[in-house]
C-alpha cells in the first residue's frame, strides 16, 4: 500500500511537468516552437513600414508625429500677437499687445483595416519565400501606397494657387508663393518640400547630370533651387482593388509648402484600450504606425495576415500649400494622355 501511493505521487509529479502553460512567447518544449517564426515575421513587416516612414520623414523633414489616444480629438492652437508701441513716455501706463488664441479641430482620425490570405495551394505551388514573403513586400508596398495618395489628394487641395509657364518657372512660383505666405503671418521655414510629376523634371532637366535619390520607393533632389527636398512623382501610384488610380502628382503641376507645414498624426494599434477586445497587433519601435498579426486558420488552409492603421499626413496651414500649373492645361491633359497609352 505505501509502494502504490508513492506511485501515483510520482505519476502526478510528471502529470503536472507536462502540463506546462502554452503561450505564444512560452510554447510546449515538446513542439516545433512555430511562434517565434510568426513573431519574427510580423517585427520584420511592422519594422520595415516603420523605417521607410523614418526615411520619408528624413526627407521631407518632418518632426516627430503625434500620436492620437483613443477618444480624444485632434486639436491644434495657434496665436496672434497684436504689438503694441513701444515708445511709451515716461510715467505713463505701457500698453498691452492683444494676444489672440486660435482653436482648430481637426478632422478625426479613421482605422483602417487590411487583410490578406496566402492559400496553402500557393505555398506546395512556389515555395513559402514566395508565397509569403513576395506577398508580404507587396501588401506592405500597397499599404505605403494608401497614405501617400491620401496625402497627394490632399496637397492638391492647397488654396495659394498660381500659373507660370514653365516647369521651371512653376518651381520658382510655388516656392515664392510659399515664403510670401508664411513670412505675412510671421511664421519661420527652415526648407520648402516641392512636389513634381517625375516625367515633367526629366523633360525639363534633358541631358542634364542631376544627382537624385531613391529612398522609400521614391525618388528626389536634394538641395534644388531653393528646394530643401524635390520629390518626382508618378501620375499615379498604382491602383485600388476597385481599380481607381491611387492619386500621386499630375503632369503640369507643382506643389509646395515648408517642412514645418507637414504633420503626421496617426493612432497606435498596440493601445491597451484595443488588448480589451483581445485583438494584440504586433508593432515595432518607438512610434508604433501600424499593427500586423498572423495566423493559420485550418479550416480554410490558408496563412491569415492582418494589418491596421490610423496615420494621416496633414498640412496645419491649407493657404500654406502652393499649387502651380505650368503651360496650358490642355497640353498637360495631352501629354497624360500620350504617356499613359505609351506607358512611358
Amino acid at each position: 500500500m505505501h509502494k502504490s501511493k508513492s506511485k501515483l505521487k510520482n505519476i502526478g509529479l510528471q502529470f503536472f511537468a507536462a502540463s506546462k502553460v502554452e503561450t505564444l512567447t512560452n510554447p510546449r518544449d515538446s513542439l516545433p516552437n512555430v511562434y517565434n517564426g510568426i513573431t519574427a515575421r510580423e517585427v520584420d513587416f511592422v519594422t520595415r513600414f516603420n523605417d521607410n516612414w523614418d526615411a520619408l520623414r528624413d526627407i521631407m523633414g518632418i518632426m516627430r508625429p503625434i500620436r492620437k489616444a483613443p477618444g480624444s480629438q485632434l486639436i491644434s492652437y495657434t496665436a496672434k500677437v497684436a504689438l503694441e508701441s513701444g515708445d511709451v513716455d515716461p510715467g505713463n501706463v505701457i500698453p498691452y499687445s492683444k494676444a489672440t488664441v486660435e482653436k482648430r479641430t481637426h478632422e478625426n482620425l479613421t482605422i483602417k483595416k487590411y487583410a490578406k490570405a496566402v492559400p496553402i495551394e500557393d505555398v506546395e505551388q512556389y515555395g513559402a519565400e514566395i508565397a509569403i514573403e513576395k506577398s508580404d513586400d507587396a501588401f506592405l508596398t500597397e499599404l505605403q501606397n494608401v497614405v501617400l495618395g491620401d496625402f497627394y489628394t490632399f496637397l492638391n487641395t492647397g488654396s495659394l494657387t498660381g500659373t507660370a509657364a514653365t516647369w521651371q518657372a512653376a518651381l520658382a512660383r510655388a516656392q515664392g508663393l510659399v515664403l510670401n505666405k508664411f513670412a505675412s503671418i510671421r511664421k519661420s521655414t527652415t526648407g520648402i518640400v516641392g512636389f513634381a510629376n517625375i516625367l515633367d523634371a526629366y523633360d525639363y532637366l534633358g541631358e542634364a547630370v542631376i544627382s537624385t535619390q531613391m529612398n522609400f520607393g521614391l525618388t528626389y533632389i536634394k538641395n534644388f533651387m531653393g528646394y530643401s527636398t524635390l520629390l518626382l512623382l508618378p501620375e499615379t501610384l498604382g491602383q485600388t482593388s476597385d481599380g481607381e488610380a491611387i492619386p500621386g502628382i499630375a503632369p503640369g503641376k507643382v506643389l509646395a509648402t515648408p517642412s514645418e507645414n507637414i504633420d503626421l498624426y496617426y493612432i497606435d494599434p498596440s493601445d491597451s484600450e484595443f488588448a480589451r477586445l483581445d485583438l494584440n497587433y504586433t508593432t515595432a519601435g518607438e512610434t508604433n504606425l501600424i499593427g500586423f498579426h498572423a495566423q493559420g486558420n485550418y479550416s480554410t488552409a490558408v496563412g491569415e495576415t492582418y494589418a491596421i492603421m490610423g496615420m494621416k499626413l496633414w498640412a496645419e496651414y491649407l493657404d500654406g500649400i502652393a499649387n502651380v500649373s505650368f503651360g496650358d492645361a490642355g497640353g498637360a491633359a495631352v501629354r497624360s494622355a500620350a504617356r499613359k497609352s505609351n506607358q512611358v
